[in-house]
Order: C-alpha cells, then structure tokens, then sequence
C-alpha cells in the first residue's frame, strides 16, 4: 500500500466512525499492535475504536471491499502473537464496547460487551453474591473477546474448566461482515451445529466476538492453601492424586526452585520454607471448617512420612493465602525483563512425570548453563516452560536458538499426544509447530472453516496458519 492509498483509507475509515475513532499516530500504532510476546515489531496502518457490534460489521464490510487485514485487539495480554499486528492491517480495539448489557438472577448469566476486563467480570458477579471462575494473573488487563478467542484457562481450570465451559452465548461478527447471534445463553438447544464452539478458541481468525453471555456460579466456600516443597516431579503428581482423592481441589500448581527463587528476590519477600525444593505444589482446598481440611492434612503427613513431600505450610487466614499464592503469580511478571522464551506445553496428567524429565533433560542438555524456570497447572496437565536469555547471548541469537529449541521440545510433545498451546492460543509464534498437535487432515478442515466464515481471508491473517 503506497502511502497515498494509506492517507485515503485512514480518511474514509474517520469518515466511516468519527476521528476520534480512528487513530494513526506512531504511538497508539505501536501500543494496539503488540501483544506481551514482545517479539515481532508491530506495524499496524491505524486502529479503530467501533463502539457496538453495526459498527464492528461496518469496518468488516469496509475491509471487505478494499482487500484489507485485520487484527481483533483485546488487552493483549497473549504470549503468542496472536493479537500482533505487523503488516500494514487495521487493528479493530474493542477497548470502548466495555459495558455490561444484562444479568439474569434467575439463569445466573451476564450479557456483556467483549472489552470488559475479565477482573471486572468476577468483580460484578462477587457483588451477585455469585462467582465466575476463570482466572489468571492477567485478569486485570484481558478482556472477555480475548478470553472467548484463546480459550483461556487459568488456574482454576482442575475444578472449574476453561472458558469454553461458561460461554452461554456469543454475539460475532464474520469475515464477511455478517452479525451471528449464538445459542443467546439456552441451556439446552438441539438445533444442529453449535456454531458458539467454532469461535471460541479461533483467535479471531474466523469472526470478532462483540458480546458474550456468560453463566455464573455458587461462590466457592471458604478455602485453604498449602504450599508443599516436594523431591521430584513424580512426588508432586502423587500428592494431586491423594489431594484428589481427599478432598475438593480449587486449584493445584506448581513451580521449580528456580522460578521461587526469582519472585523471592525481585520483591523481597521471605521463603516460605526453612529448606529449598526442586519444585514446590500449591494447593487450593475448599474447607468450610477446620474438620474439612483434616483430610488433606492427613495427607501431607503421609507425603512427609514417606518422604515425598520433606516440608509444608498450610494457611487458613486471607491474607496469608494472598501471600502464598504470590509466589506463583508473580512469576511471569518477575521474569519478563529477562525475556522469556515460553514453552506453553500439555499432556495427559499421567504422562507429565516421563514428559517432564524428558524436556528437562532435552533443554538442559542443549544449552548448559541457561536457566530454565517451569510452573504451570498440574491439575489439567499444563506446563510453562521459560528459558531466560543469558547476559552474554544478544536477543537476536537467543531467539535463534529457543525457536530451534520449540521445534525439539513440539517434537517431544508430539510423541506424548500432547498440544504444543494448552493456553495461550497458536498466533504467530507456534504455526510452524501445529503439525505435532494437529493432523494434515484437521489443518485442512480448519482452513476449510476459515474460508467459510473469512471468504476473503482479512481476519488475523497468518495466525494459526499461514
């Protein structure tokens, strides 16, 4: 696009909304066409602010007509890409359709635009005196769209699954600029395809979620937290399955010496055990009352007594579980300046003893002396793979060497049937390693999928596939 063509499609696009909708400067280009990968540098033509779901359509249609890219731009917290924007496409920012358009008390659902904050969403149901139960360190910055478009899990997703599961309805626009009403939160709905799944976990690439109806549930009864430093990986799927097997699990993470180590010093806070760990599992337990955290008590000191789990901390008071739990949400954002590489990896829960040590060892034996951090979620077979740049490497060598080492490590995944994304979506960073997750035969019928909601192939273009 020569620079006149750009001139002339900023002016209609300000023409189409309002000027105040349309923003070209160098700085909000460089703000709304980025995401936390940090990787690719983004160079979007403009991003548009559409403030209901006529004026999505209508910036659809009118890339529709000129062959123009978009990007769908939530709060771009993905750590694959998905929301960058580095070829000249317009971002579409859903930032000012952030209002919350219905509760029903009775079907315990919540209609919503998709640019409310996720945080904002616990926070309305909390004061309903119900609970909506996807979270993850970067709820106070996601937005709905983006949660309906990667499927986010979180750390609760052991008791309470990811956000497919509390997606009632969806409200979307296609590529074609056609506004789909999906499902309007029945319970029960037996009229052929369901085409609310489609869209949900797509990363935009087959239509813009404009609203979202989401059920809501019981809060969760009082809750206990333990904090367990354990020997090896087999010991910490050990106690998950005893901790299981005794009593209701909110949430069950884990995370290496390593990755405890960095939150501890970069905001000074105490160990939380006299001894250090290989890894350390957190537990949440839901007790209403001392006698019903006696069963998860008991088995710790089964761990300890035979050796798996060498010391623990249980809290009870709030403040003190908020304490524990920093230690493993800090970890993302207590890395970051050393840019990460992420490995977002799964596989079934049994396998993740043999799987862990097998890429534990791959990485290590690839890159001595690099520091590796792992966390992740147990519960549902998700683990976070970080390898931190060293000083020495410049960024444009370490990115050489961790993308040879994602094509190792989504190799190995292969081989377990595992996903090579459990969380964070496919976006620019992990196409090139779909094929281990995903057959020649599947990535053809998604392509087909594509080109049947997306005909001319503007929506997030180059992201899941090229």
């Amino acid at each position: 696009m020569n620079p006149n063509d750009s001139h002339e499609t900023i002016a209609a696009l300000r023409a189409l909304l309002s000027a105040g909708q349309v923003l070209d400067d160098p700085d909000s280009r460089a703000a709304y066409g980025t995401d936390w990968t940090r990787v690719f540098p983004p160079d979007p033509l403009a991003v548009v602010f559409p403030r209901s779901a006529e004026e999505v359509a209508s910036v659809v249609r009118f890339a529709n007509g000129r062959r123009l890219a978009l990007v769908p731009s939530g709060g771009r917290t993905g750590l694959s890409g998905g929301a960058v924007a580095a070829r000249r496409e317009i971002v579409v920012s859903l930032r000012d359709m952030n209002h919350i358009l219905d509760f029903s008390p009775v079907d315990r659902t919540v209609r919503l635009e998709a640019g409310v904050v996720t945080a904002a969403v616990q926070t309305y149901a909390r004061e309903r005196d119900l609970f909506f139960p996807v979270d993850f360190a970067a709820a106070g910055s996601a937005q709905i769209g983006g949660n309906v478009a990667t499927n986010a899990g979180g750390v609760r997703v052991v008791r309470h699954g990811s956000m497919r599961e509390w997606v009632a309805g969806l409200k979307v626009v296609t590529g074609a600029g056609e506004i789909l009403d999906l499902n309007r939160g029945l319970v029960k709905n037996a009229t052929g395809f369901d085409l609310r799944h489609l869209f949900i976990g797509s990363e935009g690439t087959l239509g813009i979620v404009v609203e979202a109806t989401l059920r809501l549930t019981d809060p969760p009864v009082p809750r206990a937290v333990l904090l367990a430093g354990v020997r090896d990986f087999r010991a910490l799927v050990d106690l998950f399955v005893e901790l299981r097997r005794a009593v209701t699990l909110g949430a069950y993470e884990f995370f290496s010496h390593s990755a405890l180590a960095a939150v501890v010093a970069t905001k000074n806070l105490a160990p939380p055990l006299s001894q250090t760990f290989p890894f350390y599992a957190l537990a949440e337990v839901e007790v209403a009352d001392d006698a019903a955290l006696a069963p998860a008590l008991a088995v710790l000191e089964r761990a300890i007594a035979s050796g798996q789990v060498t010391d623990a901390v249980v809290a009870r008071e709030e403040a003190e579980c908020r304490r524990l739990w920093q230690l493993r949400e800090s970890i993302s954002e207590t890395i970051a300046p050393r840019l990460p590489y992420k490995n977002d990896l799964s596989v079934v829960v049994s396998a993740l003893p043999e799987f862990l040590a097998a890429a534990d060892a791959l990485v290590s034996a690839s890159y001595p002396g690099w520091e590796i951090l792992w966390y992740g979620h147990i519960g549902d077979g998700n683990l976070h793979l970080n390898i931190l740049r060293p000083d020495t490497v410049s960024r444009e060598d370490f990115l050489t060497h961790c993308d040879a080492m994602t094509e190792r490590i989504s190799s190995l995944v292969g081989r377990f049937g595992g996903s090579v994304s459990a969380e964070h979506g496919v976006g620019l960073l992990k196409k090139k390693v779909l094929r281990y997750s995903r057959g020649a035969e599947e990535i053809a019928l998604m392509r087909g999928i594509k080109a049947l909601f997306d005909p001319r192939g503007i929506l997030n273009p180059g992201k899941i596939f090229s």
